[in-house]
Parts: structure tokens; sequence; C-alpha cells
């Protein structure tokens, strides 16, 4: 077998997959282009270990392992995408600044611990509405916490 013709098609694989990667926002695409990266290297893993004629067959396992890890890098891939879509409405990378790691303390803020714009609009208003709403609540589990007490009878 000719080891020139699997070559060449896993250099023009892997630089489709690169262009995608350089030229595509959304994330969807992106996570394909990177797939096709992924084949070219299978395939590459493969081609080489034919021609070699390796009798532990060890190109075969590692593409066995990389589809693995293609498999699962999808699927954690487009949970994430979906994720980010549900919550944000927006599948375009490049409009997905505000995303960083950890939502713990300092949720909801830019870089260096500022709100961001879109965290300043309209907060009084909210801030009010959930106040009043929280005092409500807490009233009404008082009411029902004093009406479900049992009485005891004095001595």
């Amino acid at each position: 077998m000719h080891l020139v013709y699997p070559a060449v098609l896993s250099a023009l694989l892997f630089s489709v997959g690169v262009y995608g990667v350089l030229a595509r926002r959304n994330a969807i695409l992106l996570l394909m282009s990177v797939e096709l990266m992924l084949a070219a290297v299978s395939l590459n893993l493969v081609a080489f270990d034919v021609w070699l004629r390796d009798s532990v067959h060890s190109g075969q396992v590692f593409t066995l392992f990389l589809i693995a890890l293609s498999a699962a890098e999808i699927g954690i891939g487009l949970a994430i995408v979906l994720l980010v879509y549900r919550e944000r409405g927006v599948s375009a990378v490049d409009r997905l600044t505000g995303l960083r790691e950890g939502a713990g303390e300092g949720a909801g803020e830019g870089a260096g611990g500022h709100p961001t714009e879109d965290d300043r609009s309209g907060t009084e208003d909210d801030r009010s509405a959930t106040e009043s709403q929280t005092e409500s609540e807490s009233e009404s589990e008082s009411e029902t916490a004093t009406e479900t007490a049992p009485k005891t009878a004095p001595n």
C-alpha cells in the first residue's frame, strides 16, 4: 500500500478542520471542525500502522482510543453548547464574553469583580420586587407556623 494517498487525504482533512476552527464562530461548527481534525489523525494512525506492518497494531489501538475520546468530547461539547444556548440564546463563540470559571462568589460580574452592563440594567426594580415577594412569603410562613403549633393547656 502506498502511504502517499492516505497521508494526502489526512492532510486535506486536517487542513479543512483547521480552516473551520479559524473561520467559524458557531460553537457547533467548531465542534464539527475539531472532529474532522481528529478523523484526519485517526486516518494517519491507521495508515502508518498498515504501512509499517506493526504486529502489535498500536496505530489501531490509538485510533480506537481516539474514537472513544472524540465521542466523549462531542457529547460533553454538545451538552455545554445546548446549555449555553438555553441560558444566553446565542451559540456564536465570539459573543460569549461573559463566561468564566466558577459561578460562586461574584457571579454576574465582569472582569475584576465589577458588574457588567447587563447586570446593571433594571437591578433596582428587580431587587424591590424580590424583596417584597420575600417579605410576603416569610409573613405567610410565620402565620402558618403559629396556626399549626399545638396549644397546651395551662396547669
